[in-house]
């Protein structure tokens, strides 16, 4: 028998039965410290911040998704991100988008230029910018596709190519398209990052983060760092999230086939300026789109005719839509990323516009969620 397909693998991958109990769904070991035969003889668990079963479990099953050789969770997704960022020293040199998630932006920006490590933000779907861009000391291009909140899609096999070439890694954030919807280790990307707190784990009952990789020179310092920075998640946020995975490929299915309805129903409408949804055929990325996802997603990002007072207004009377940041889960939420989960880049020349707003479309019944959207426009 071949490889098992995703949707087996979602299931199975990391999860086998109990082998005490023959207990179908992997336990919760809510334990801090085992038992040692001896002193410094155990069964390869001796306490719980370095190595937890449950943890375990959700490990392998990302990494089998991910089509990886090793994956590590942490506490949330920044956790994940902080902790890649530790593969870098001072004097490197970082590129990402110049829409990148605001909490990666303050990250980059804020925290890391005070240990001497450089980055620059821009338009990452012009090659010849990035190209420009890369210094002596560039040791990263970190990727989000489709980006948040633009949902622009990057060229993961290109930009992976112009970085190696250079002696640069590739980290791709692959929370929006989930590694259902792509797969960036085999287009090229030497890592790849979630927040699992968004489709992964997708009932917005649980923050955590991973990252996956296939280079063990690559794995060995970030298994370290996890321990010795110890931003790890419990073994119950591993089991929701672990919960969570065995609906991923048909939740995605149905997150995707509503926001191509609700890009579809937005489009002409008299207070809709652009409506940007990599499924629709004048997206500047929907060629790429097609040819390295498989589905295009459930976010739906739209501008709002007017100013930002107008925007705003439209997500205070949605009904269906929540007005909440994070996104991924069954229920849709509606975001105003500039005054919501990228305000710390106002007043900067990457602020994200007034009028925008952010749609994460849930699996409710796609004419309700149009009805209400349409409503909130009226």
């Amino acid at each position: 028998m071949g490889r098992h397909r995703f949707e087996t693998r979602a299931i199975h991958d990391g999860q086998e039965p109990d082998p005490t109990t023959g207990a179908v769904i992997t336990p919760i070991y809510q334990t801090s410290t085992y038992v040692q035969q001896a002193p410094g003889e155990h069964r390869g668990y001796d306490y719980s911040r370095t190595v937890n079963p449950t943890r375990t479990a959700l490990e392998r099953a990302l990494a089998s998704l991910e089509e990886g050789e090793y994956g590590l969770a942490f506490a949330s997704g920044m956790a994940a991100i902080t902790t890649m960022a530790l593969l870098l020293k001072p004097g490197d040199h970082v590129i990402a988008p110049d829409d990148v998630y605001g909490g990666t932006h303050r990250l980059f920006a804020r925290v890391l230029e005070r240990y001497g490590i450089a980055s620059t933000f821009l338009d990452m779907t012009d090659l010849s910018r990035v190209e420009g861009a890369v210094r002596e000391r560039t040791r990263l291009l970190f990727i989000e596709t489709p980006t948040n909140p633009y949902l622009k899609i990057l060229d993961i096999a290109a930009l992976g190519r112009l970085a190696h070439a250079t002696g640069a890694l590739v980290a791709v954030d692959n929370t929006f398209a989930t590694p259902y919807g792509q797969q960036p280790l085999r287009l090229g990307a030497d890592l790849v990052i979630h927040s699992t707190t968004k489709y992964l784990g997708g009932h917005s009952d649980v923050v955590g983060g991973a990252v996956v990789t296939s280079r063990s020179d690559l794995y060995e310092p970030l298994k370290f760092h996890q321990n010795a920075v110890g931003a790890v998640p419990g073994p119950f946020d591993c089991w929701l999230v672990l919960r969570g995975l065995r609906t991923l490929a048909l939740r995605m299915e149905r997150h995707a086939q509503n926001a191509a309805k609700i890009a579809q129903a937005l489009i002409g409408h008299p207070r809709v300026r652009r409506v940007l949804y990599p499924g629709l055929p004048d997206h500047p990325g929907h060629a790429l789109a097609r040819q390295q996802m498989a589905n295009f997603g459930g976010m739906v990002s739209f501008v709002v005719a007017g100013d930002g007072a107008a925007a705003r207004g439209v997500a205070s009377r949605t009904r269906l839509f929540l007005l909440a940041e994070s996104l991924g889960g069954v229920e849709s939420l509606i975001d105003h990323p500039a005054s919501m989960t990228h305000a710390g880049l106002a007043g900067s020349h990457l602020a994200v516009e007034e009028g925008l707003l952010r749609l994460s479309v849930g699996i409710e019944h796609a004419e309700d969620l149009v009805e209400d959207l349409l409503q909130a426009l009226a």
